[in-house]
Order: C-alpha cells, then structure tokens, then sequence
C-alpha cells in the first residue's frame, strides 16, 4: 500500500458520518487537505458564478449587499471563500475560526470596503457593545441607499430573519426584513431595490448537486493511487469491498437508479444539501459495521477479507445507513430521507420467489443467475446460498428468533433495486420495490415531459382527475373526462358529498375552463381553470401523485397519507371559493333546485335535478 492511497482513503473518511463541530464543517475539511496534501472533493457550484458575477462591476457609490442563504451543508462557506479569494483575501486569514471578515477592495477602478460575514449565527452572539448590531443596521441602509460598503452574509434562513427581528424598527432593518422575507417566499419586493442580490442555495435540486458530487468523487485522481497500490488479498484487490463499492458507484445503471431518488427526493420537497450528500457518498464506499465509526480505512481491508466479512459492507446497504449504529443513522436526514422509499422491504412475491427459490423455480430460474447467481461478491454468496437452504427447509429459527435470512432478504431487496436492468423493470415491478408504486410513472410521464418543454399526456392528467373525483365525492365513480366540485349540507369537507356545484372538463376544447399539469416555479402543478376565468393550483408533489393513483386504482382515501387527503379536501375548498359558489342550492321563483349525484352501472357520474317547491 502507498502513502498517497493511504493518505485518500484517510481523507475520504472525513466525508463520512463523522463527529464534528458542523459550523465548521468546510474549514475543517480544507484543515485535512492541507495537512494530507490531497486535493478536496470540489467542482463548480451551481451559483458560483453568478455570486461571483455580482461583485464583479460596481459603480461608485453604489455598495450593496449579497445574501447567501439555505440550509447548512448547501456550500455557502464554500461560496464566501471563493469571493474572499477573488478579492484579494488571505488563505491565511480565512483559516481562522472568525466569523467576520473586512477587506478594502477595488471594484471597476473604485475602492470599497468589504464586510464578510461567513456564518451569521456565531457572528450575533456576544454583541455586549453593540457594535454587531450596528455593522447589521449599515447593512440594512445600504440596500437603499448609496454606500461604499460591500457586504457578504452567509446565513441559514431562520437565523437570518431571527436576527433582523431582534433590530427591532431602527432605520432601514425592518425594510431589509421585509426584503428578505419576500426573497425567502418567492414574492415580490415589498419595494423596488437594486442593491441586493439574493441566493438561496437550496434551490438548486438534490439531484443535481448528486450529479455534481459524484463526478468530482469519481473522477478524483485519489483512486488512481489506489489502484497503483493494489494488494491481491488486501487493500484494492479483486475481494476489496472499497474497490467493488467504488466500481459499483461507477456503473451508469447503480448511478442511474440513486440518480432517480435524489429526482424524486426532489419533487417531494426534500431538500439535500453537498455536505450530506458527500456523507452518503463516503458511508456508501467505505461502510463497514465493525469498523471504526462504521467506515473502513485503507488497513481495516485484509482483516476483513481475511475473517470473510466483505458482505457487511454491501453499498447498498451502506446507502441507507445499515453500516451505522441506529443512533448514528438517525441522526443523519440522508438516510431518513432515504429510508421513506421503504427500499428493502417493500417487495412482490415474484421478487421474494426469486430470491428464495432461486434456480429450483424455473419460473424464475434465469432471473436468478443473472440477477443473484451472476454477483458473487453481495449476491449468491456461500453464506446467502446457506441461509437460503435452511430458511426453505425451515423458515422460523431454531432458537426460536428471528431468521438470519429474512435480514439477508432486505439487503437483497435493495440490491436488486439497483441492480435490475431498465429492460426488465416494468416486468419485475422495479418501482414495487418501494412504498411509492408510481414514482417510475411520476418520473417518465410528468416530469420528463414537463422539463421537455411537452404536454402531459390527456391520460395521465385523467387517472389524477379520476383519483380527485373520488376523494371530491366520497364515491367510487370512474369519471374522467370532468373534475366535479361536489359538496354536502353540512360542509364541502364532508366524506360524502353528492350535491353538484360545477363540473370542469379536462379536455375543454377551446373553452376557458380546462385541467392540465404544468411547470411552475420548476415544480410540477395540478392547474384548474374554471368556467370564470380563475385559476388554483396544487403542487404536484411525488406523495400526492401516489395518493392521487392509488385512490383511483381503488384504494380507500385514507389508506395511504391522512395529510394528503385533508390537502385534496383543502383543494376542493380553494375551487369551490374560486368558483363563487357559497350555497348548495339555485334558487327559483318555486322553490329551490338541488342537481344531485348518483352513479351509472359503470360507475359514471350523472346528476339529477331535484325540485324543492315553495308549496
């Protein structure tokens, strides 16, 4: 083994789900570069240069401020450091543990003074003279009026408005905090200003930053070192676990397959941010339960191999945490946010039939040997083939606990997720394999075709409408063609509603009032226009499209998610108030008119009129 191969791993580790202070989370990482002498994990942020772009040409007098916000881990030290550098900044400066910085620097052949605030939480702490509180209230004026100040301020986004509350109405603080919260919310300035410029960092997708991420980790020129220090039964050999992890993370269709998670992890508004996603990168290479903290170093390798436990470091256990104790795991949001899919053990009985029967079932003998049979490193194992024999013979454990194999059928479960070529997914029910049956679905005929500048198809739009009709209504109605907007006596949230407000064509052809599905604030949107011309929206989120399916598949409302179902009920209310429709009932000279919904012999919505008389 060389130095440098020892010196990567040793570097790789501090990536991993590691105890340490997380405000210093990047200086740390640059402290271990430094002292290793090996280049940090690094690429390109998403905003690096329009940040960069916004101190690049300045007027005189024309200061202003910069606001990086997001969640921690989403790179905003990285970002700071980066316009530090470019300044003119010291290194040496930066690798201090100050939370406050101040620079003279020359803009466009004008001198400004630069205030750089790396972390706003520690830097409002501790203000006995109120000297911090000032530096905030400068700020506070320079977006809107001229200044010779620049200012930089990284901060969460509650610390950032918990601190301009704590101004109070001094000057120009409780405009900025007017500012910033319509920045936060995605509305418009409460008032015209040029002087700021805005980034929240945890708008650019978790897919995304994964793509990111998994190109400067795979390409690091670490592993080519590594591969030069190969030993046959120890450190990146042919049976070296953080080898096969590594090549594993390398095949397109393992990559493709976490790829669409993080997607879908997206679109059901689950925020990841670098430094967790770099976490899960490192725990998935280099996990191992009897490790040091759960990750393997360059030396744990021949031990391992050499006691026959290369199988516990399975990647596809690793990337959800199995290699960790479960405080640990917990912990750590990646592996929650992970964990929700259910991968592992959600399942079908061809699966499961598959992995039990194996070659005895020629049913599914040759899915077998290429899906388990042909991976000899975490599939058909000596021990896995084992395990298999006895739990067929007898399923419950001697001792009476639980049966080993029924553990080794969750990681199973998980490989196969990744594992199961594109060609034979819809055969095998790949998206079965999790808790959101439609999310192959979601991905393919909602998203793809929305980021393809492309309509949603009329009959994926109609199933959802479909879905709707039956939570509107409290019937299992199979109409399709129009969303009904029906409410009851009591109340429009009512289980049973069967009393007809308005009906709203999916396909209005040319008329206003239509149903669709479409990108708004990059993010996909059920839109109802209604016959007055109004519009209501409801974002589309992977949870609510699954809901959507099952209930017009059959499945009971409150089956699946009670919040899903109270937000549906939420949208009926919304559409019922955009309609103008405050009564259940039209009035006539005579009487009344209520038009009442029943259903055909094929499950068809129709309305009857029903005449309430005066007489």
């Amino acid at each position: 083994m060389t130095v440098d191969a020892e010196k990567w791993i040793s570097f790789f580790r501090q990536y991993g789900p590691l105890a340490r202070n997380a405000n210093m989370y990047d200086e740390e990482i640059r402290r271990w570069s430094k002292k290793l002498n090996v280049r940090s994990i690094a690429f390109e942020h998403p905003l690096s240069r329009d940040v960069l772009a916004s101190f690049s040409d300045r007027k005189e007098g024309h200061g202003g401020v910069v606001v990086l916000t997001g969640t921690a881990g989403d790179g905003k030290s990285y970002l700071c450091y980066q316009v530090w550098e470019a300044l003119g900044g010291s290194p040496d400066a930066w690798a201090s543990n100050a939370s406050y910085f101040k620079l003279p620097v020359a803009i466009s052949g004008h001198t400004y003074t630069l205030h750089l605030i790396r972390d706003l939480t520690p830097f409002c702490k501790n203000d006995p003279d109120g000297s911090k509180a000032q530096l905030l209230q400068e700020l506070s004026s320079a977006l809107f009026e001229p200044s010779s100040n620049l200012f930089l301020v990284a901060a969460n986004d509650g610390p950032l408005v918990e601190n301009w509350r704590k101004l109070g109405s001094h000057g120009a603080s409780q405009r900025a905090l007017a500012l910033f919260e319509a920045r936060l919310m995605n509305d418009e300035d409460p008032e015209p200003t040029d002087r700021l410029h805005f980034f929240n960092l945890s708008a650019v997708s978790s897919a995304t930053v994964l793509t990111l991420c998994l190109d400067a980790l795979l390409g690091h020129e670490g592993w080519e070192n590594c591969y030069a220090a190969a030993h046959p039964n120890g450190f990146f050999g042919p049976r070296c676990p953080i080898r096969h992890n590594f090549e594993l993370l390398r095949d397109p269709l393992v990559r493709s397959r976490l790829v669409a998670l993080f997607q879908l992890l997206d679109f059901n508004e689950l925020h990841t941010p670098i430094r967790r996603v770099l976490l899960l990168l490192a725990n998935a290479i280099l996990g191992h339960p009897a490790a040091k903290d759960g990750l393997m170093s360059a030396s744990d390798v021949a031990k391992i191999i050499a006691a026959g436990e290369t199988h516990k470091a399975s990647l596809f256990a690793n990337l959800f945490g199995a290699n960790l104790k479960s405080a640990k795991r917990d912990a750590q949001e990646i592996f929650d946010y992970l964990s929700r899919f259910g991968i592992g053990f959600e399942t079908t009985n061809r699966i499961d039939n598959i992995l039990i029967f194996g070659s005895e079932d020629e049913n599914v003998s040759q899915y077998f040997h290429d899906l388990v049979e042909a991976d000899s490193f975490y599939g058909a194992t000596e021990r896995y083939r084992g395990e298999q024999r006895s739990y067929i013979e007898m399923p419950e454990a001697q001792n009476g606990d639980r049966h080993p194999f029924l553990d080794m059928l969750v990681d199973q479960r998980r490989r196969l997720f990744f594992r199961i070529p594109d060609a034979d997914a819809d055969e095998l029910k790949l998206w079965r394999l999790t808790v959101f049956y439609s999310a192959g679905e979601y991905l393919h005929d909602v998203a793809q075709p929305l980021y393809d500048g492309r309509r949603v198809s009329r009959q994926t739009v109609s199933k959802l409408v479909n879905g709707l009709n039956r939570i509107f209504t409290g019937l299992l109605t199979t109409t399709k063609s129009e969303l009904l907007l029906a409410t009851s006596l009591s109340h429009s949230g009512a289980k049973i509603s069967q009393l007809l407000e308005d009906k709203i064509a999916v396909n209005s052809h040319g008329r206003v009032e239509r149903v669709e599905i479409s990108m708004c604030r990059d993010f996909p949107h059920l839109i109802v226009t209604l016959p007055n011309g109004q519009t209501r929206s409801l974002a589309l989120n992977l949870t609510r499209y699954e809901f959507l399916m099952r209930v017009s598949e059959g499945a009971l409302p409150g089956n699946f998610s009670r919040e899903c179902y109270e937000d549906l009920l939420a949208f009926k209310s919304a559409l019922l108030s955009a309609a103008a429709i405050d009564r259940h009932t039209l009035d006539d000279e005579d009487g009344m008119i209520f038009r009442l919904l029943a259903l055909d012999t094929t499950g068809s919505a129709i309305d009857q009129v029903v005449e309430l008389s005066n007489d």
